[in-house]
């Protein structure tokens, strides 16, 4: 599936709209700049609960780099992410190789 800024459906997703699809977390957040949407983790907390370690499925808050955050899935052996220089959503095998800012879970 391609990259695609604000993308909320298979024409193209970016790292929100993969963890809303994947999740089926509404309302989704739009209009937010590529760097600096501070607004993730409150996204979250109202729709997910927090936790302290990740299970297969439990979404990440990352760090990417100063003022940029960005959200995978965890799959329990890597992450499926939406890649801005890559173009698409991909799996990325092993631990996220940025800084984990919190992870949430859906109620099962």
């Amino acid at each position: 599936m391609p990259f695609r800024l604000h993308g909320r459906d298979r024409a193209g997703l970016d790292c929100v709209g993969l963890a809303a699809l994947a999740l089926d977390l509404r309302p989704v957040p739009t209009g937010y700049p590529l760097r600096g949407h501070g607004g993730a983790a409150a996204w979250l907390d109202a729709r997910l609960t927090g936790v302290a370690a990740a299970a297969a499925g439990d979404v990440l808050l990352l760090s990417t780099g100063p003022g940029q955050l960005h959200l995978g899935i965890w799959t329990g052996g890597g992450l499926v992410h939406a890649d801005l220089g890559l173009g698409r959503v991909v799996e990325r095998s092993g631990a996220p190789p940025w800084p984990i800012l919190g992870t949430w879970r859906r109620e099962r």
